[in-house]
């Protein structure tokens, strides 16, 4: 006769069954509204809103801060545990009065937090009602991005809040008779963008980078504090965008993503796109260089070929410090990928590559621009957190840690160095004045990565080495 089957037996098989859940460990990312407000920071005389708690923008003004070593101002719409339960509508409108006011913006960016999406907050319909509250006012235009963390990183608020940015603003009215470009940089530093403005400008366009935070987040020296600091891409300038004779995207797992701020331009204004892999190292910088020719129709300029030519010459001098050498590679995901691709380049093996993000595409991207003989000799990890890439580190045994500053504490316990690339980098100077991209970006990290190794040899020996 068969047992009998008790309410308690059923109830445990339940639970038996369930797969077990694995709680994140330091994730290896930031929140997704930290990524947007850093898009709205990089557009002239806009001011980021953050709708949700003033914690999130106390965590974001810290992170940013430390990095670009500027004052941040992000405003809020301050949740309260009263805004939780019935709604946050009433404080949004409060704010927009407010940041209206009291900065008198060329637009407002908002963006929503894992709060406000958790309860549901029609952010959309909130705008509306503030908009049909001032009729007949002069309003500033109000872009609206959602970016609950719990849906990604802070790289894709980022690229959502491009994404947001020109598919509201956009259109096709010609303005003078430059020849304009839309140049869609990805999460790089303000001296990388800095750089890339003056490649395309070498080439006779004139690029309308989004966003663009290489002086508003690493301007000079103030006699009085701004609010809202010069520079940044101008609101008419984005809202050309439809008549650019091309748009530049750059990030290997971006270029794979289905929509993107040059998808948009693509399909509603037919301009074209260029989606390209990060310009890290020769051959992408190569890429980008001939894109540029091809667009503007004009030959590449002798600086580059200059440019290129000390880069080779470099290579070629350091190569018996970096070749053989095994890394272990973490950060955002285009600028993984671009890194592994460089460093394939100059014979260092990245042997883990790992990012926070979850666009699923990072692996595929990787093993685009690394030899086939390495693929299965590469533990590639996408959605990780410090936990599971220190365990993947510590299999491998680099020779070099390459990330920013959060796996300091993971170099440390592994004694492997670590060279900062990236962002956050808050415990150094200079993170906004590191150049990646390019041939001379290709030069600075190459001398940066073998004068560290240099620097452990030396240390390792018992005799140490004065002339190498």
């Amino acid at each position: 006769m068969p047992p009998t089957i008790t309410k308690e037996a059923c109830l445990l098989d339940r639970i038996r069954v369930t797969p077990s859940a694995e709680a994140t460990q330091n994730a290896c990312k930031l929140c997704a509204p930290l990524g947007a407000a850093l898009v709205f920071k990089g557009i002239q005389g806009a001011v980021p809103l953050l709708h949700g708690s003033q914690g999130c923008s106390t965590y974001i003004r810290r992170y940013l801060i430390s990095h670009y070593k500027e004052p941040i101002d992000i405003a809020c719409s301050n949740f309260s545990e009263h805004s939780a339960i019935f709604g946050g509508g009433a404080n949004l409108k409060l704010a927009l009065e407010n940041v209206r006011h009291q900065y008198a913006p060329s637009l407002v960016g908002i963006a929503t937090t894992c709060l406000s999406e958790t309860i549901g907050d029609d952010v959309a319909m909130f705008i509306k009602e503030y908009r049909r509250s001032k009729t007949g006012q002069t309003l500033p235009p109000i872009v609206h991005v959602s970016t609950p963390s719990y849906q990604g990183s802070h790289m894709e608020g980022f690229h959502r809040a491009v994404w947001a940015t020109v598919s509201a603003l956009a259109g096709d009215e010609r303005r003078g008779d430059a020849r304009r470009v839309n140049l869609f940089p990805g999460m790089l530093s303000p001296a990388d963008i800095r750089h890339l403005k003056q490649m395309t400008a070498a080439f006779g366009l004139e690029a309308v980078v989004l966003p663009d935070y290489s002086e508003t987040l690493d301007g000079g020296l103030w006699k009085d504090y701004q609010r809202v600091p010069e520079g940044g891409t101008p609101v008419d300038a984005i809202a050309a965008a439809g008549a650019a004779e091309a748009s530049i995207e750059l990030g290997g797992s971006l270029a794979m993503a289905r929509e993107t701020a040059a998808s948009f331009l693509q399909q509603r204004f037919a301009v074209r796109p260029f989606r390209l892999g990060m310009p890290i190292g020769i051959r992408q910088t190569d890429v980008l260089i001939q894109s540029l020719a091809e667009i503007s129709g004009r030959p590449v300029p002798g600086c580059y070929a200059e440019q290129r030519g000390r880069l080779l010459d470099t290579l070629v001098d350091g190569h018996k410090y970096v070749n053989t050498v095994r890394a272990a590679l973490y950060g955002e995901e285009d600028l993984v990928a671009g890194m592994a691709g460089f460093l394939a380049e100059i014979g260092i093996h990245p042997v883990v590559c790992a990012s926070g993000g979850r666009s699923m595409h990072l692996a595929e991207a990787i093993r685009a621009q690394i030899p086939a003989s390495w693929h299965a000799e590469t533990a590639i990890l996408e959605d990780a957190d410090f936990t599971a890439i220190e365990t993947a580190v510590d299999t491998a045994r680099p020779d070099l840690i390459i990330g920013h500053s959060k796996g300091y504490a993971m170099s440390r316990r592994l004694g492997i160095p670590l060279v900062r690339i990236g962002f956050p980098i808050h415990d150094r100077m200079g993170g906004s004045r590191l150049l990646h991209v390019g041939y001379e970006g290709a030069m600075a990290l190459f001398d940066r990565l073998a004068n560290t190794l240099i620097e452990r040899r030396q240390d390792a020996s018992p005799i140490g080495y004065t002339y190498m």
